[in-house]
């Protein structure tokens, strides 16, 4: 019996000592890959069979990496991405609410320069509806005066004036229905003056058109 127990117990020591062959193999290995740091466990191995204990750089504070960092760093960038896209957003608003605000200048321009023509158009129109007024109210008057002194008044005046009256005593008298006088006014006029005035008012539109 007492062979027998020392046999098991020899097996397990060997065991034992294979055990920690293989475990000693392994964490040589797995050091040799840098899966795990076994470096300062194994050193005084390194030693004992006289070989030079493998090192590593040291490694800095500041030199490992951070998940925090890391996301920290991501999230500045996207910050700093996003900042880029709004301030070129800003800048073609700026450059489009300069553009609209140009085309605004310029149609207000024109609405100016629209409202100038208008009111232009519209005093041309007031003065030629007053001259129309001033000539048929002449005219009225030279009507009811004794011809010989009317026909002194309008032998006097320029060419266009007294060719503005003689019509506008015509349209009176067809608007009224009654006889133009100013066939008999020609007749009491020098016949180069009535000739004159004859031959522009069948060739040149009434001045008050």
């Amino acid at each position: 019996m007492a062979g027998y127990g020392l046999r098991i117990l020899g097996r397990v020591i060997v065991l034992l000592i294979l055990i920690a062959a293989l475990a000693g193999g392994g964490l040589v290995w797995f050091d040799y890959l840098n899966v795990i740091d076994a470096k300062v466990v194994l050193a005084p191995f390194y030693r004992l069979i006289g070989l030079e204990p493998r090192s590593q750089d040291s490694v800095g504070e500041d030199e490992f990496l951070s998940l925090d960092a890391e996301r920290l760093a991501v999230r500045l960038e996207a910050q700093e991405l996003r900042s880029m896209e709004l301030d070129q957003r800003e800048t073609e608003i700026l450059t489009r609410q300069g553009e609209i605000q140009q085309m605004a200048e310029e149609l207000e321009e024109r609405q100016k320069a629209l409202d100038e023509r208008e009111n232009s158009i519209n005093a041309q129109a007031q003065d030629a509806e007053n001259k129309q007024k001033n000539v048929e109210q002449y005219a009225r008057y030279l009507n009811g005066m004794p011809p010989e002194r009317a026909v002194g008044i309008i032998t006097a005046m320029n060419d266009q004036d007294a060719i503005d009256v003689l019509r506008m005593t015509e349209t009176i008298a067809q608007a009224e229905g009654t006889n133009s006088i100013v066939a008999y006014w020609l007749s009491l006029m020098p016949p180069e003056r009535a000739a004159e005035l004859q031959r522009k008012m069948t060739g040149r539109p009434s001045g008050l058109n």
